[in-house]
């Protein structure tokens, strides 16, 4: 258990907000499997400020269990603070700044991992948005630009004094985006440079990892996110290992179809049965990984064209295993 501001998150394991993935059917499949902090997909400032209707459903979060960040991304601290304001609105219990998204279109108009290289308007924008809500606000940061500025303790140093109540170290530069090794030093460094909580990302990829991670590093906590596509079991297994020292079994195939046809029916009541089916085809391919003769039924479900038959192709991809 620890503390971000005044918000309890039960136990040590965090979901990484992912673009694309980390929708409200996504998190509540974490939250049952006892995540203890969630995130909504990033979210842009100026897109919840125009009410534009794909932003108003990334935050939608009627009906689940909290604790919950809302992630923002952009680069002006009236816009940010503006649209802090809403997400707050919305019941967010607390609100998170993307400082670490390498995607090329997000980086070219300054938002993002770019903020890693501005380290003053980076305090800026935590600054106001912090000055105009009442929910702690957090920093998700990389290690730095690239190895010839990596920054994080700076980074992470100016912040906490702009009033960021944690931060998140992604132990990447933006210059590798995914790629290489995650530097889990340089979240121990930001954790013995801040008085704040810091949770380490990066390669955290089995509950061993994760108890890795806490004894190497001191981090208040691990964020979990490419490891969980398809898996959501690894919070349930991380939490029980970290907590009892056992590591609970591996879902069997017919855990893991029930699991992908409920996550496919949570899209469809968030989202409707066509755009469900569409965004299925990518959970469908993680669930069934490993399973014999998952890729050869692979083609079936990106073709699927509805629920009902992506519901068959589906059991007949697990029934087979």
């Amino acid at each position: 258990m620890f503390y971000i501001g005044g918000v309890k998150i039960d136990n040590p394991v965090v979901a990484a907000p992912m673009a694309g993935v980390t929708d409200r059917a996504y998190r509540v499949l974490a939250r049952e499997a006892g995540c203890g902090l969630v995130f909504t997909e990033m979210v842009s400032d100026r897109a919840l400020l125009y009410g534009n209707p794909r932003t108003g459903l990334i935050i939608n979060h009627a009906g689940e269990k909290g604790p919950l960040a809302v992630q923002l991304f952009g680069a002006d601290p009236d816009y940010m603070a503006a649209a802090a304001e809403l997400a707050a609105a919305t019941g967010a219990d607390i609100i998170d700044i993307n400082m670490g998204c390498p995607t090329p279109k997000i980086v070219r108009n300054g938002e993002g991992a770019a903020l890693m290289k501005n380290p003053s308007l980076a305090a800026r924008i935590v600054s106001a948005v912090a000055g105009r809500v009442n929910v702690p606000v957090t920093v998700k940061m990389r290690r730095g630009w690239d190895e010839s500025s990596v920054n994080a303790v700076e980074m992470a140093r100016r912040v906490e004094a702009s009033g960021a109540a944690a931060v998140t170290v992604h132990g990447r530069t933006r210059a590798q985006f995914y790629s290489g090794r995650a530097d889990w030093q340089i979240i121990r460094a930001v954790g013995e440079a801040v008085a704040i909580p810091v949770i380490g990302n990066g390669d955290v990829c089995s509950p061993q990892d994760a108890r890795r991670m806490l004894a190497e590093t001191g981090c208040a906590a691990v964020m979990i996110g490419r490891a969980s596509l398809g898996n959501p079991w690894i919070f349930r297994r991380t939490v029980r290992y970290l907590a009892t020292g056992e590591l609970p079994p591996l879902p069997d195939a017919a855990e893991r179809l029930q699991t992908a046809l409920r996550h496919l029916d949570l899209l469809i009541a968030l989202k409707g049965g066509r755009v469900a089916v569409w965004e299925m085809r990518k959970h469908a391919a993680w669930y069934s990984k490993g399973i014999r003769g998952a890729a050869r039924m692979r083609d079936r479900i990106n073709q699927a064209p509805t629920v009902e038959e992506l519901r068959a192709v589906l059991k007949e991809t697990f029934e087979c295993a």
